[in-house]
């Protein structure tokens, strides 16, 4: 079945990421889905693991609203990483209504930062948007109250 999902990669946070987004929309991180650096076959050309990055996530996902999935992993720089954050990806989420819109903008600006509260706009309902605790940006439309 195809999907649309948004890929975020993190410095050594993608768990703690994905526990906080999971309490933000009543979800659960898809168990099948995680793995950790410790689990990868060894493969050729690939640099050996490093023991501080055994444990940090290859990949794991979460479903957020209508069906859409997140996913995530850590970048660790042993591995050849070098993540720079950036404003060229927002994730836009369209609740169902103002309560809800306003509980999730709450939740996640939380310990982030605001860069548009949520108002009234001209295109009809709310938009706000923020960053997160971890650096990722949200952006909320509601045009049903």
């Amino acid at each position: 079945m195809a999907r649309v999902s948004t890929y975020l990669n993190f410095s050594r946070q993608t768990e703690a990421a994905f526990i906080f987004y999971s309490s933000v929309f009543n979800s659960e991180i898809d168990q099948a889905s995680l793995m950790r650096f410790r689990e990868l076959p060894p493969s050729e050309g690939m640099p050996a693991i490093r023991e501080e990055d055994k444990d940090l996530i290859v990949h794991m996902e979460l479903p957020i609203l209508g069906g859409h999935v997140i996913m995530g992993t850590d970048a660790p720089e042993s591995l050849g990483f070098k993540l720079k954050y950036g404003d060229n990806i927002h994730i836009n989420l369209e609740p169902d209504t103002f309560e809800e819109t306003h509980r999730l903008f709450r939740a996640l600006s939380q310990g982030g930062k605001v860069i548009e509260e949520l108002g009234d706009i001209f295109w009809g309902g709310i938009y706000g948007s923020c960053s997160d605790r971890f650096g990722v940006q949200w952006m909320f439309n509601c045009k049903n109250g």
